[in-house]
């Protein structure tokens, strides 16, 4: 049965305006950029450059015509009707030969694959062996591992090529994969992968043999490093022990990694957001808008929208859905301007609550002077919502004197020291790192004995602590610390 009845409701709800301003707020200074010029191609009314006051004279003068080069006048009809327009009128062919840029076609360097398959060109294979062969070289990442077990890839091969083969047919087109360069590719784990590249070595010299030896019997006390296992097992001296294990770490425990080609390289630019000078002790804070260019409304589109708004008797139903596009692209395109104002007012403001509030740390860049810092404190000096103070410091950078550094650096937990003082996590760590620097590497120091240090040095930090700090850092725990 079918019933009617009121019910009221209070809902917030994200204005298209409030959705832009947020997602121009994460975006960083080398994004912003190609968002701009996405904007500037899908709305003509928006224009590059700084209105001044003589342009905005000029323009005004000219408000329903524009003359064209032989004289005719052309009024909004003509604009809206531009398929109409003559080809002549919109190309010139008046070029030179010598200003006729020919087209440099653009090169890429092979890849690692394809490295791969040049090599797989140069054997004397049947058509079937090259298929299989393919095949396993699809598998192979970019590591240069082959992951996936044989038995799966005859399964792969069955169902999805319709070729039956087994799994000793296989392994003899693995072999020969793994005879490829770089060495060790193809390998199905770390311990086949080192062993494949110790063996392309000469057996004959005493330390490469006890090498290969440390990797093929012992390999989990090699990992694990318990030297003394394989000092007593192998009856070996810790001298002989330590060339094997220079020569084992002389080897890649990813050969894929060592195939580079320089038409082929990926590299990350870092455009700074903020840049901050120290100039006699006076911090000054701006903005990276080099490559940032003005917007400004056409005078052009807006002056004609008036002139046809000032004849509305005489509209067209055509006429009038092309003055409701422009109205809507004038729209978006003032919804724009301010947001990205919005957008510099809030990065600055944000930026420098965070360069108040570690000013002594700017000033030299000393990491012992951050102080406890996350993103509640700046949100009350700034009285903007977290969320903001968090999408600002996502992906953001500053250039410093002292360095570039990201927005998330200056972020950190505190502890309180044996006197009541607060301290940032940043220094800690700091302290860890020169312990972990300065220890025997003999006799690494462990969890607790770091533990220890920190709380003489009037530090209060439980073992489980420094844990997380290490592995933070990417500190291995002692017993893998260790070296002969």
């Amino acid at each position: 049965m079918l019933k009617q009845r009121l019910q009221q409701k209070l809902l917030q709800k994200l204005s298209p305006q409030q959705i832009q301003m947020i997602k121009l707020l994460e975006i960083p200074a080398i994004h912003l950029e190609q968002r701009i010029k996405k904007e500037l191609e899908e709305n003509p009314l928006l224009e590059v450059g700084e209105e001044n006051e003589e342009e905005s004279n000029n323009e005004s003068e000219v408000t329903e015509e524009t003359i064209n080069e032989e004289g005719d006048e052309l009024s909004l009809e003509d604009y809206m009707n531009a398929e109409d327009i003559p080809s002549y009128k919109l190309s010139a062919r008046n070029y030179s030969k010598s200003e006729r840029q020919a087209e440099i076609p653009f090169s890429i360097g092979s890849t690692f694959h394809d490295f791969l398959e040049n090599q797989m060109g140069l054997r004397v294979l049947t058509e079937e062996q090259k298929t299989l062969a393919a095949y396993v070289l699809g598998n192979i990442d970019e590591d240069g591992y082959l992951r996936r077990k044989i038995e799966n890839i005859v399964d792969d091969l069955g169902f999805s090529q319709n070729i039956v083969t087994t799994e000793e047919e296989l392994q003899k087109i693995l072999r020969i994969v793994q005879d490829f360069d770089p060495p060790g590719v193809g390998a199905r784990d770390l311990q086949e992968c080192l062993l494949l590249q110790i063996e392309r070595k000469d057996l004959e010299i005493p330390v490469i043999k006890l090498a290969r030896q440390i990797l093929k019997y012992y390999f989990s006390e090699f990992t694990k490093k318990h030297y003394e296992k394989i000092l007593t097992r192998m009856n070996i001296s810790e001298e002989e022990l330590k060339e094997a294990i220079n020569e084992i770490l002389k080897l890649n425990p990813k050969p894929g990694s060592s195939f580079s080609d320089p038409l082929n390289k990926t590299t990350q630019h870092i455009i700074p957001d903020f840049i901050l000078e120290n100039k006699d002790g006076e911090l000054e804070l701006s903005l990276n808008s080099k490559n940032v260019p003005e917007l400004r409304i056409s005078r052009t589109y807006s002056d004609m929208l008036e002139s046809f708004q000032a004849n509305r008797n005489n509209q067209t139903r055509e006429d009038k859905n092309t003055v409701s596009f422009v109205k809507q692209k004038l729209d978006s395109a003032k919804w724009f301007i301010d947001a990205i104002k919005q957008r510099q007012n809030t990065l600055l403001l944000t930026m420098n609550a965070i360069i108040n509030f570690q000013r002594k740390y700017f000033i030299d860049g000393d990491e012992t002077r951050l102080k406890p810092m996350i993103l509640k404190n700046i949100a009350e000096k700034t009285n903007l919502d977290i969320s903001t103070i968090s999408r600002v410091a996502n992906s953001k950078y500053i250039q410093t004197h002292f360095g570039i550094f990201t927005l998330k650096y200056f972020f950190s937990e505190g502890l309180q020291t044996d006197s009541g003082e607060e301290i940032s996590t940043r220094e800690i760590k700091k302290i860890l790192e020169e312990c972990v620097e300065n220890e025997v590497k003999r006799k690494p120091l462990t969890d607790e004995k770091l533990a220890n240090i920190l709380r003489e040095k009037g530090y209060l930090i439980a073992r489980r602590t420094v844990a997380k700090y290490r592995e933070q850092l990417g500190i291995s725990v002692a017993r893998l610390r260790k070296e002969l």
